[in-house]
């Protein structure tokens, strides 16, 4: 019997090779009940100190940062976390929320369990709402009210993990809404994440 670990080195290498997750055939594994449920981790996992390493293509910064340790947030990881979400077109900054970092930072965490130690690629955070219309102008997904231009949305993907695979877990969180973005290619899709509304989409 295939185990968890298995499981997840199956679809890492269904992403690289650039195949969807949908449409299995009967001969794949399916995934345990609890693969995807972040509802089921200990609270040892919570109360740790919470490292992500984050990596934004678009400007090619990478970081690797403690941002909350001891119950407690800490500032200066915080402001360069925000900094690395920032609208890079618009160049501005702003504050990003927590609880987006929490759901960022356990998605990592929790894959890292089973042996995927990538960054989470951050290709969209903070958005101005010039940079929002902009991209709703040239027919790229953006919603009129956007949690981007709040801080409180991210588009991600996480290198080698199927963004089905991810987007079940971060739904998994509950901290908000989840969006399905699937594309074509080695690299696939990647996943909205925000703390709005709990909700689910494909685009």
């Amino acid at each position: 019997m295939a185990t968890r670990r298995d499981f997840l080195h199956t679809l890492a290498g269904t992403a690289l090779a650039g195949l969807p997750l949908i449409g299995r055939t009967a001969q794949e594994p399916e995934p345990p009940p609890d693969i995807f449920d972040a509802q089921m981790l200990d609270l040892d996992f919570w109360v740790k100190p919470r490292t992500i390493s984050v990596i934004r293509p678009q400007s090619g910064e990478k970081a690797k940062l403690t941002y909350w340790k001891d119950g407690e947030i800490i500032d200066a990881a915080y402001q360069e976390l925000c900094h690395l979400l920032r609208d890079v077109n618009g160049k501005e900054t702003a504050p990003i929320d927590p609880k987006l970092f929490e759901t960022l930072w356990g998605a990592q965490a929790f894959v890292q369990r089973f042996g995927i130690e990538s960054p989470v690629e951050i290709l969209s955070g903070y958005r101005t709402p010039a940079s929002n219309k902009r991209l709703i102008e040239q027919g790229i997904p953006a919603a009129r009210q956007s949690l981007h231009m709040s801080g409180r949305a991210a588009d991600i993907r996480i290198p080698n993990l199927n963004a089905e695979v991810l987007g079940s877990l971060v739904r998994s969180f509950r901290q908000g809404g989840v969006g399905f973005y699937y594309r074509e290619g080695p690299r696939g899709g990647w996943i909205h994440a925000d703390t709005g509304l709990q909700r689910t989409w494909k685009g």
